[in-house]
């Protein structure tokens, strides 16, 4: 994602299908909202929802010069609305964690010496050793990441200082699975950025550093003094530490625009560029939470986040450093069996409307008089399960309930456990 902020606030937002701005005033008022379909508008990368899947069914990537074009089209749109850039006074922004960026050796020169005659993704074209970038949804370093918890010492010995187990998609386990399988590409690269820094990069003209949140989410940051574990990037690939460059705040301010965008689009010079951080630090950040909230988002996987003071790493969920306030922390649960779970028994217990689910949700009691059921139609994150469990009031499994009862089981049974393994992580009730 990608945000930006000026005296009229701008901001923008890169997400896996999407490029999205918003411009806002000092009133925190919108002014100007728009995007870039990555599928629709920009069909020449033959991209679905965003990304490529490859053959295996686990490698996913995306093109880094559709995310380029994506940027340029944007701008483009913008300025033809009449958009007043002069007025940004700073940009800041928000991607999609975990995704890495790999700049090909000199790609910095020519970052500092962009012409504003040509767009960005024409000047850009050959600056990547890596053309499509690994993502989030990747799921096909296995290997990679039980060395690395092999190399700390266990998984839970990697939780205590990365804040998470290794985890498939993370930034840490894709860059070794590309030293492992491309060393040559690897040995090719002067600068790894993930989606945040690299779009920060692009204002700057300059490799931006990475923010605390978003470091925290590669297996490879010490959540607690906020260095590179020097175990971690040495299990990862060589030299990888200069590689990544320095971590910052999230409130960093990085530095001043590139005067490319102060000729080609009429911004001021005096146009700052903030950090910018991951989706998920940026959805914590941007709801306002503070300590003893917690955000609860329903879609096909649901997430919780939450604020927390003092940590507890578990095999089960993530913590990040919290984008707010730099000494704090934020939890992060995973549950894949979220809508699609609820929409089944929808369908199975209220013939498919949401009315009549809700009337049968209403008409039983709380507690469902001790009846409790688990719900897992795919295997799940967290817990590692699958299949469907229901128990009676006096702890038996039985085999199915009444509709109602089961439409009750279910909520209960999904919102009990995401209070449980909130609390495992440190969330205090």
């Amino acid at each position: 994602m990608l945000e930006m902020a000026t005296r009229r606030c701008h901001v923008g937002i890169f997400d896996f299908f999407q490029l999205k701005v918003i411009a806002i005033d000092d009133q925190l008022r919108v002014i100007y909202e728009d995007n870039i379909h990555f599928d629709k508008d920009l069909p020449e990368f033959g991209t679905h929802c965003g990304v490529h899947v490859h053959s295996d069914k686990l490698t996913v990537t995306s093109p880094v010069l559709m995310w380029v074009k994506a940027l340029d089209m944007i701008l483009e749109k913008m300025k033809s609305s009449g958009f007043n850039f002069s007025h940004v006074k700073a940009i800041s922004g928000a991607g999609q964690q975990h995704g890495s960026v790999y700049w090909k050796q000199g790609a910095s020169q020519i970052l500092k010496n962009l012409s504003p005659d040509l767009p960005l993704h024409q000047l850009l074209k050959a600056c990547f050793s890596v053309s499509d970038s690994p993502v989030w949804m990747d799921s096909s370093t296995t290997t990679q990441c039980l060395s690395l918890e092999k190399a700390a010492g266990g998984a839970q010995q990697l939780a205590n200082i990365t804040g998470s187990r290794a985890c498939e998609r993370f930034t840490g386990n894709q860059i070794a699975k590309i030293y492992s399988q491309n060393p040559e590409v690897y040995a090719q690269t002067e600068r790894i950025s993930v989606v945040s820094s690299f779009a920060a990069s692009l204002f700057l003209s300059v490799y931006a550093p990475i923010d605390y949140c978003d470091g925290s989410g590669m297996n490879l940051l010490q959540i607690h003094d906020k260095m590179w574990s020097t175990t971690c990037l040495s299990a990862c690939a060589p030299g990888l530490e200069e590689k990544l460059g320095p971590v910052v705040p999230s409130s960093s301010v990085l530095g001043s625009l590139s005067p490319y965008y102060i000729q080609r689009y009429g911004f001021s010079p005096d146009c700052k560029v903030v950090a910018f951080t991951g989706d998920n630090p940026a959805s914590l950040a941007g709801m306002k939470l503070k300590e003893g909230d917690i955000a609860i988002s329903l879609g096909t996987s649901d997430t919780l986040f939450l604020w927390i003071q003092e940590p507890t790493p578990a095999l089960e969920g993530h913590i990040f450093c919290n984008p707010v306030d730099s000494k704090a922390y934020m939890a992060l649960l995973c549950f894949k069996n979220g809508s699609l779970m609820r929409e089944r028994i929808r369908d199975d217990c209220a013939s498919g409307s949401w009315d009549e689910f809700s009337r049968a949700l209403k008409c039983t009691v709380v507690g469902n008089n001790g009846n409790l059921g688990f719900y897992f139609d795919v295997i799940e994150i967290t817990p590692e399960a699958v299949g469907i469990h229901r128990f009676n009031r006096d702890n038996n499994k039985v085999p199915d309930f009444p509709k109602e009862v089961e439409i009750r089981a279910l909520i209960e049974g999904q919102f009990m456990a995401k209070r449980i393994h909130a609390e495992k992580l440190g969330y205090k009730i």
